[in-house]
């Protein structure tokens, strides 16, 4: 094996573009989202003005993964994915606040988090999506 510069590298310790990649894709936490999920902000972001930094202008969003997409179409197929799917999943469980981990600390009595129903939301045609649980 030769010694040169062609050697392989055997460690990836201390790769200054580590920390730049995993948050370059970086989306809202479940928190955040069931924050934007409340009726008043929901409203906000679904009737968002037209942004031309945005894909679609942003009038097209997904409230449960915080996404823009370009195209109507385009956010209906999103809608039947995997990933639409968890996401919905994951929201079913009410998030992890700050009473809760006082409660876990000790101060108080642990209450179980509760399931809820999601829904996909409407889409701009007016029509209700299903989605195939």
């Amino acid at each position: 094996m030769p010694n040169g510069p062609y050697r392989k590298k055997r460690f990836h310790r201390g790769d200054p573009l580590k920390k730049k990649f995993k948050t370059k894709r970086k989306t809202k936490d479940l928190d955040e989202i069931d924050r934007d999920l409340k009726v008043e902000c929901a409203e906000k972001l679904l009737n968002q003005e037209i942004d031309v930094d945005k894909p679609g202008n942003a009038q097209f969003y997904c409230l449960h993964c915080a996404r823009y997409f370009i195209d109507d179409h385009s956010m209906k197929e999103h809608f039947r994915t995997k990933v639409h799917k968890r996401r919905l999943k994951a929201l079913e469980i009410e998030p992890y606040t700050i009473e809760d981990s006082e409660r876990a600390a000790g101060q108080g009595s642990f209450i179980q988090p509760k399931k809820r129903k999601i829904e996909t939301q409407p889409t701009k045609g007016g029509e209700e999506m299903t989605v195939d649980q």
